[in-house]
């Protein structure tokens, strides 16, 4: 259930100590080929990590042959030492597996700012001991390598007809668009091209781990990879394909919402008959964001006059006295005005739904989110210990 349920992928997951805690902290993945084909989004943050920086210019011949990651550091404002260290790794990568520096990716995850001699030396001794110990069972432990303030793996895949994608993810924290504190990388032993996959690649990720909004921050690191093998010999429909991406994408998008730090309720919003897409998904994220409504949930208090303040400040189209809000079921809020009481509503479920009806149209969205903790803060405040 991971990068390497698709045929022609090796992976490794292996220990080197920049996590205090001795866990893995180094992962490899290996795409076997025949097809060496890759595409990749990354954060739309303008302050971006040096494996980001790096990553970009690899990916855009659209070939790929290997993903080297860690945790435990994010190798971000480092300056041009760190900028080295990304480069270093991937050419000892390239160097054990015979191919060009420019065809290796690079990410990393962890504390901004972490990325000394120490921190290249234990990158580069883990990208060998990975590479080392590639198995075409290693998907499972290179998904805990990549771990950092999660408490478990994110691992996914499906089978179509011949040939199958999977998935593995990081990410409890800075969940917001652009990417979330997550990296991923999925594979596929489909026959596709690099523009087949980053197009299929973009229009996944843009309604699913693009609408994971569980704190508003984004991170400098965020990466989302796609590796073709070709090894099923077999070329999908390319809706056929764009359908079941999407759908991997959103299992793990929903393992991530699910784990997210310190969270109590995984909140879905979904926003229904909005003007258009766009204006739906902006009323989504302003609820999202919204730090009294997700205070609320977290003390299972269904104050939905909350949700229509949130959305009072974006520039979608309704009427404030014609919206109707439902939570878990229970409108509680009809034309702009008090509908149920809210003694009967139940958000004492980890499960919470929001529905808000805006009235002007038939486009809507879902955004993906959680409430705002006590755990939430102290895990934050207390993270560079």
């Amino acid at each position: 259930m991971s990068v390497t349920t698709p045929q022609g992928f090796a992976a490794a997951g292996v220990a080197v100590g920049l996590k205090s805690s001795g866990k893995p902290d180094v992962a490899v993945v290996v795409n076997r080929g025949p097809l060496k084909v890759g595409a990749a989004v990354f954060t739309s943050n303008r302050a971006k990590a040096n494996p980001i920086l790096w990553s970009q210019e690899v990916i855009r011949d659209g070939v790929v042959e290997a993903i080297v990651l860690n945790s435990g550091g994010a190798n971000c404002f480092t300056g041009s030492f760190g900028f080295q260290t990304t480069h270093q790794t991937a050419e000892k990568a390239a160097e054990l597996l015979d191919v060009s520096a420019g065809d290796i990716l690079v990410c990393s995850t962890g504390l901004i700012g972490t990325g000394d001699e120490v921190f290249r030396s234990k990158v580069l001794a883990g990208t060998e001991q990975g590479i080392a110990e590639l198995s075409a069972d290693g998907g499972e432990a290179a998904s805990l390598a990549i771990m950092t303030t999660d408490s478990r793996p994110k691992r996914a895949h499906v089978n179509r007809d011949g040939w199958s994608i999977g998935g593995m993810a990081k990410g409890a924290g800075m969940l917001a668009p652009g990417l979330a504190t997550m990296l991923v990388v999925l594979t596929t032993d489909a026959v596709l091209d690099a523009a087949q996959a980053d197009a299929a690649l973009r229009q996944a990720t843009g309604r699913t781990f693009d609408r994971l909004d569980s704190d508003g921050c984004m991170s400098t690191n965020d990466q989302v990879t796609l590796m073709v093998s070709g090894a099923s010999d077999i070329t999908p429909d390319p809706d056929a394909f764009a359908a079941a991406l999407a759908e991997i994408c959103q299992d793990l998008a929903q393992q991530l919402q699910g784990d997210a730090e310190g969270a109590s309720h995984d909140i879905t919003i979904q926003v229904i008959n909005a003007a258009s897409e766009q204006e739906a998904v902006e009323v989504g994220r302003s609820v999202a964001r919204n730090n009294l409504f997700k205070a609320a949930i977290f003390g299972n208090d269904p104050n939905w006059g909350r949700v229509l303040a949130a959305i009072g400040t974006t520039q979608a189209q309704f009427d404030p006295y014609d919206v109707d809000v439902w939570m878990n079921g229970v409108r509680v809020c009809s034309q702009g005005g008090p509908d149920a009481p809210r003694e009967d509503v139940d958000l004492t479920p980890r499960a919470t739904d929001l529905i808000i009806d805006l009235k002007v149209g038939a486009a809507e969205a879902t955004i993906l989110t959680n409430d705002l903790t006590h755990d939430y803060v102290h895990e934050n405040s207390a993270y560079s210990s």
